[in-house]
């Protein structure tokens, strides 16, 4: 679980559109979700583009369900020149009375910065 001081980067609840045969989301959909949260904490710390270069390897713990509210949370753990590496923790809140949660996955994604002509640009704002 992450830090209760933690607010997410982002929060879905999970429709019906995202699931597989199996009746649970699609993992890309996660995953697709884990790279859009990281985005959103690397503004924080460029206004230049980023592209995503690497998403480190990413075990799915739990399925996620139709109706769950998935919250993706973010730290930072480098900064380099030109790239950063944003930790993603993702958490699943199920049911009403009372709510569980439940731990997803989580992985690191690095993110390179990019100026005008496609090129790695120092993170710097």
């Amino acid at each position: 679980m992450p830090d209760s001081d933690l607010q997410p980067a982002i929060r879905v609840i999970m429709m019906p559109r995202d699931t597989n045969a199996y009746g649970t989301i699609f993992g890309g959909v996660i995953l697709s979700y884990i790279d859009q949260a990281g985005a959103v904490e690397v503004k924080k710390y460029t206004k230049h583009r980023v592209v995503t270069v690497a998403m480190h390897e990413v075990v799915f713990v739990s399925p996620v369900l139709v109706g769950d509210l998935v919250s993706f949370y973010t730290t930072v753990l480098r900064v380099g020149r030109t790239s950063i590496t944003i930790k993603v923790m993702v958490e699943a809140t199920r049911g009403a009375d009372p709510p569980t949660q439940v731990h997803v996955t989580e992985a690191e994604v690095v993110y390179v910065a990019l100026d005008h002509r496609n090129l790695p640009t120092p993170i710097t704002s």
